[in-house]
């Protein structure tokens, strides 16, 4: 894992300009820190490169994903970041316009119900299970929970 990419005029707007950039986005990933510590942040062009060590590879996914589903970033690399790997099995969805995570829990679960297993995962990453956009990348866990 090193490189994500993302849709640059998508998501929520936490800078200004590219001088403020690298600080606004690391204080994104830290106010709901998914368990990353000495978290270095640059940002440049739309290339966001992370770097840091993470408890888990969940926790190194969410910061990644936070950093990502901010508007202006198209890019982000991990190649300085360390995580144990990853045990249990992740994949990355897009969201669609028309999406609700219950919709995708009946896709990937076969279970609308469980959408509460995406939100949960994902929990960093999306504030409110009612409000997803077009876009917006989130993971998937696919073991049982």
């Amino acid at each position: 894992m090193g490189l994500f990419d993302f849709l640059k005029g998508n998501g929520k707007k936490v800078f200004g300009n590219d001088a403020e950039a690298s600080e606004k986005i690391r204080e994104e990933i830290e106010r709901d820190n998914p368990g990353v510590k000495d978290l270095s942040v640059t940002y440049d062009q739309g290339v966001v490169t992370l770097a840091g060590t993470a408890d888990s590879p969940d926790a190194m996914e969410k910061a990644v994903l936070m950093a990502g589903n901010i508007q202006g970033v198209a890019e982000v690399k991990v190649d300085q970041f360390s995580a144990p790997p990853q045990t249990v099995d992740v994949e990355f969805y897009v969201i669609e316009k028309g999406d609700s995570l219950s919709a995708i829990a009946k896709n990937f679960y076969g279970d609308g119900g469980a959408y509460s297993r995406i939100f949960e995962a994902n929990r960093e990453v999306i504030k409110d299970p009612n409000l997803i956009y077009p876009g917006q990348k989130i993971r998937i866990p696919k073991s049982a929970v």
